[in-house]
C-alpha cells in the first residue's frame, strides 16, 4: 500500500503516525490533503534501524551519530540538513529535514520490511490536524472512520506506551546555535545534554518550523480550562453555581464542594507522575471531550523537572480556549 501511494496509519511508541512513502510527492500530497494539515507545517520521517542516514540527509554531525545510538529505536526526532533528492514536501520547502527511528514493534517491523529497510516513511499523528493525538487505533477510526479512501489500512499496535510526541532536537545549526530543543518530549534536554557533553539551548526565533509547535495544538472540541490546584475548588464551585457542565481531569484529592458532584459529567483522577500522566493524556482527553461538557477542567500539573513536556502539550491544548473560564463565570474572581 505504501508504494502505490496509499497512506497507512501505524503505531508508534509516542503516538499513532498516518505513514506515507517519504520519497513519493504525490502520498505526501495525501498525508497534507487528509489530515487538513497546513502545507508550511513539515513532517517527520521514520526510518529503520539500519537505514542510510546519508540518503535522507547531509552534513551529518558526530552529535547526531552520538545521539542515534544513546537513543534510537526511540522517542527522539533530529533535525539535520536535507539531503538533495528528498521531496520539499517532507520538510514543507524548509532544507532541514526531522528523522527518528521509532521502537515499537510494529513500527520497526514495517519499516524493515519496506523498500528492504532502507525506505523512509513520512508520518505525522494519525488525526486531523490540530485535534488530539490518537494512542490506539480506534482513536484512528474514530479520526478517519474505517474505510477512508486515501487510507490503505490502520495497523492494530495497543495503547501506545509513551502517549506523547517524540523529542525534537535541532543540529542543523551546531556551530552557531549549538543543539536547540525544539520541542520538548519523554527525553529531556539535560539526558540529551549529558550524552552530548553541552547544554541544550531554547528554541529562538531562525529555528526550523517543526511538527507540532503551534500556539494552539492537540486540542479537544470541548472547551479547556487549566486551573491551580490552590483555586480549583472555588473554580468548580462558581461553575456549578452556573449550572455548567463540567469533565475534570484532576491529580489532587478533591474535598466535597457543594452541587459539583450533580455538575461534573466527567471525572478522570491521574496520577501526580509524569510518564504516567503522559502515557494516558491524550486517551483521557478523548475521554472527556465526549462527555458533552460545557467545559474540560484540568488541574494544572505541577512545574518540577520531567513536568516540562505535558505542560506543553496542555498548554497547547487549552490555548484556543483562553478566557473561556473567565467568560463562563461572568468575570468574577474565583
Amino acid at each position: 500500500m505504501l508504494e502505490q501511494g496509499l497512506l497507512v496509519a501505524f503505531p508508534t511508541e509516542t503516538v499513532y503516525g498516518l505513514g506515507a512513502d517519504a520519497s513519493n510527492p504525490a502520498a505526501l500530497a495525501r498525508i497534507y490533503e487528509a489530515k487538513g494539515r497546513p502545507s508550511d507545517h513539515p513532517l517527520i520521517v521514520h526510518l529503520s534501524p539500519q537505514a542510510e542516514l546519508e540518503h535522507w540527509a547531509t552534513d551529518i554531525p558526530d552529535e547526531a551519530r552520538r545521539l542515534a545510538q544513546a537513543f534510537w529505536p526511540g522517542p527522539l526526532t533530529l533535525i539535520l540538513q536535507r539531503a538533495a533528492g528528498v521531496p520539499d514536501a517532507v520538510s514543507a520547502g524548509q532544507s532541514t529535514i526531522g528523522l527518528r527511528c521509532p521502537s515499537h514493534p510494529v513500527a520497526l517491523a514495517l519499516l524493515q520490511a519496506f523498500r528492504q529497510g532502507q525506505g523512509g516513511i513520512a508520518g505525522p499523528s494519525a488525526n486531523r490536524f490540530g485535534h488530539v493525538s490518537p494512542t490506539s487505533a480506534q482513536h484512528v477510526r474514530d479520526e478517519f472512520g474505517a474505510h477512508h479512501p486515501l487510507i490503505g489500512c490502520i495497523l492494530e499496535g495497543g495503547q501506545s506506551a509513551v502517549g506523547i510526541e517524540s523529542t525534537i532536537i535541532d543540529l542543523s545549526r551546531l556551530q552557531s546555535h549549538g543543539p536547540v530543543l525544539l520541542r520538548p518530549g519523554k527525553l529531556t534536554a539535560r539526558e540529551i545534554g549529558d550524552v552530548l557533553g553541552r547544554t541544550v539551548t531554547m528554541p529562538d526565533q531562525s529555528a526550523p518550523r517543526v511538527s507540532g509547535t503551534l500556539a494552539a495544538h492537540y486540542a479537544p472540541a470541548t472547551a479547556l480550562a487549566l486551573v491551580p490546584g490552590e483555586r480549583l475548588d472555588a473554580v468548580l464551585a462558581a461553575l456549578a453555581a452556573q449550572r455548567r457542565r463540567i469533565a475534570l481531569m484532576h491529580y489532587s484529592p478533591l474535598p466535597a464542594v457543594d452541587g459539583v458532584a450533580a455538575s461534573t459529567v466527567a471525572s478522570i483522577r491521574v496520577q501526580a507522575d509524569p510518564a504516567a500522566y503522559a502515557h494516558a493524556l491524550y486517551a483521557n482527553l478523548r475521554v472527556l471531550d465526549q462527555a458533552a461538557a460545557d467545559l474540560i477542567v484540568v488541574e494544572t500539573p505541577p512545574t518540577d523537572a520531567g513536568w516540562e513536556a505535558v505542560n506543553d502539550r496542555l498548554r497547547r491544548s487549552a490555548h484556543d480556549s483562553s478566557g473561556m473560564l473567565a467568560r463562563m463565570l461572568g468575570q468574577q474572581a474565583v
